[in-house]
């Protein structure tokens, strides 16, 4: 107690967690090479039996609110491959104060890969959410990017009607800026998105990115796959191409149903990960 009728309340705790990866080709195969986890931030790696190296991020947490921070980083060598993704989709709380918090940091040496595949990040109304995604590729590397987002879950009578959501990507080869992107939401996110020229109501939507030569070959495939509710296009970058699509879906399921046979398409023999389902 404090003097006679005040209460004393802590400060609420809040997630703060860190993860580090990295790996390296030894032995014809790609194998863990450091592992570092703090907080809440936990990585997990299923057995295979071939490239690529798989692994699982898990945020013990089981969502995020305001003040949360998490911190990802992957360090995939000089021709290894690994391939990420998410135990779940991240939900993201309404926040009282602050805002919840992701940077994922990610480098990928010469001729190697990563795949960045999580699940969905699923926003609720009145959250407030800033996440940061920066890669380095170097020459002859390769890279497959997907964020999702769901604002909302109509299937529980839930929609993200206001709120605050900043995606921030930057991504670079062999030292230059080969892609750079900031989408920003809010406050009245639900109005926004039922604009015609925004989402023409739809709530679920998703980036798409690849980093490879082999993208001029794959646009027409993934164009059918993506329909009408999006596109993809493709340019020429640093010896190299890019594919960049974008995608939209009135709910998250109708989304997924396309997602994930782009991703089987654009990750080749790796596929899809395998906690990935319909």
């Amino acid at each position: 107690m404090i003097g006679h009728d005040l209460t004393f309340v802590p400060p609420a705790q809040r997630v703060a967690g860190t993860a580090r990866l990295a790996c390296d080709r030894n032995g014809g195969r790609t194998r863990l090479r450091r592992l570092y986890q703090d907080g809440s931030a936990k990585i997990r790696m299923p057995a295979v039996s071939a490239d690529p190296l798989e692994a699982v991020l898990i945020n013990t947490a089981g969502g995020l609110t305001g003040g949360d921070r998490l911190g990802w980083q992957v360090d995939v060598g000089a021709g290894a491959a690994a391939s990420i993704t998410t135990q779940a989709c991240e939900k993201v709380y309404r926040a009282a104060a602050d805002r919840a918090e992701v940077r994922v940091k990610l480098t990928v040496g010469a001729g190697g890969r990563i795949a960045w595949l999580p699940q969905e990040t699923i926003v609720f109304d009145r959250s407030a959410f800033a996440r940061g995604l920066e890669l380095e590729l170097a020459a002859g590397a390769e890279a497959l990017v997907l964020e999702a987002t769901v604002f909302g879950r109509l299937a529980m009578g839930e929609r993200a009607a206001h709120g605050a959501f900043h995606d921030r990507w930057r991504v670079s080869q062999d030292g230059a800026l080969v892609h750079a992107e900031d989408f920003r939401i809010g406050p009245d996110i639900a109005a926004i998105l039922g604009r015609s020229a925004v989402a023409g109501g739809a709530i679920a939507m998703a980036t798409v990115l690849m980093i490879s030569p082999r993208v001029e070959a794959l646009l027409d495939p993934a164009r059918e796959i993506i329909g009408g509710q999006g596109d993809g296009s493709v340019w020429s970058v640093k010896k190299s191409g890019k594919l960049l699509a974008r995608l939209f879906a009135e709910d998250g399921y109708q989304l997924r149903k396309r997602l994930v046979p782009l991703v089987e398409l654009l990750n080749g023999r790796a596929g899809l990960p395998k906690l990935w389902s319909l």
